[in-house]
């Protein structure tokens, strides 16, 4: 009798305990969510703030530009200023300012990938940064309109980026090569992902790059067969196929912005945040680079022991900066 009555009590006793547990964690999973929820408000209204903070910017920097056009400080029929436009110069200061705002992200997404964040507070950073990515493909879009040239030449990019640009940008076959090396281990299906992504990655880019070359062509034998009496005509027919850089440059950016979103749909979120943040340092030693390849000695031989000295300093702190990755 009493055996049998206490059974009863304990099942109740185990039953509450087990519903009390429940309880906690989804007290604590709704916790995490607001707060996943609150940062990013905050990171949305950081970014309503860029926005206007930039709109303002840009008015300044067309203020300026009218009152230099004004004072007969640019010539010819286009705004330049040496071999840059206006479009060129407005966007050459908004890069400059995403570029600020990345190293913010980069270091955010460097903590929280050495500091174990829960997932969900991790997947609301790599969100922020695929927006922030976003943002730049946006800015290319409106100064592909204006200036084509500057975008297709690199001339925003440093001097060891323009080594490496495809049509204004990076060719995403070779950073999917890049990256899945640093991604392992990764499973079965996700490196099929991976692979059938940078093979139609590859034959996106074969396709666009053999289109520019029959641009290319196609230009040089319409200005090449134009005489004097009808080189107006031919210059014309030229323009209209220039114009055409402008779709190959939105194709090829459409194409990389593409490829980052497949990525951060094929990787866990832990993995997404680990490969951008390689993406990141990757684009960092190159302007780093660039720096170092600036600021060394001009001299054809090197004999001076301070110069070599002061060059092996600065590619040591280089590789320390970088000794994470």
């Amino acid at each position: 009798m009493e055996s049998g009555s206490g059974s009863p009590r304990t099942g109740v006793s185990q039953s509450k305990s087990a519903s009390k547990q429940t309880t906690e964690k989804t007290l604590r999973r709704l916790a995490q969510n607001r707060e996943a929820a609150r940062k990013s408000r905050l990171r949305k209204k950081a970014y309503v703030q860029q926005l206007e903070s930039s709109r303002l910017r840009l008015t300044q920097l067309e203020q300026d530009l009218q009152s230099a056009t004004s004072q007969g400080l640019f010539l010819g029929g286009g705004v330049t200023i040496g071999n840059i436009s206006s479009a060129g110069a407005i966007f050459d200061m908004e890069y400059s300012r995403w570029l600020d705002d990345d190293l913010g992200y980069m270091s955010e997404l460097r903590v929280a990938v050495q500091s174990n964040l829960s997932d969900g507070d991790l997947r609301v950073i790599v969100d922020g940064y695929i927006a922030h990515y976003d943002e730049i493909f946006r800015l290319k879009g409106v100064a592909v309109k204006s200036d084509v040239f500057h975008l297709i030449t690199g001339m925003w990019a440093t001097p060891v980026e323009r080594c490496y640009l495809w049509m204004g940008g990076f060719r995403p076959s070779d950073l999917i090569k890049m990256l899945i090396p640093q991604l392992d281990p990764l499973t079965e299906q996700q490196l099929v992902g991976i692979c059938g992504l940078q093979q139609s990655s590859r034959q996106a880019e074969e396709a666009l790059t053999q289109g520019l070359d029959q641009l290319h062509k196609s230009l040089l034998q319409t200005i090449a067969n134009s005489s004097l009496n009808d080189s107006m005509h031919h210059m014309v027919i030229a323009l209209g196929k220039l114009s055409n850089l402008e779709g190959f440059v939105r194709q090829a950016d459409n194409l990389r912005q593409q490829t980052l979103h497949q990525l951060r749909r094929i990787l866990t979120v832990r993995q997404a945040a680990r490969c951008f943040l390689v993406i990141g340092e990757y684009y960092g030693r190159l302007r780093a680079l660039s720096s170092l390849w600036a600021s060394r000695p001009r001299e054809s031989l090197v004999t001076d022991a301070d110069s070599s000295c002061r060059m092996t300093m600065e590619l040591q702190s280089l590789n320390n900066q970088f000794s994470n990755f």
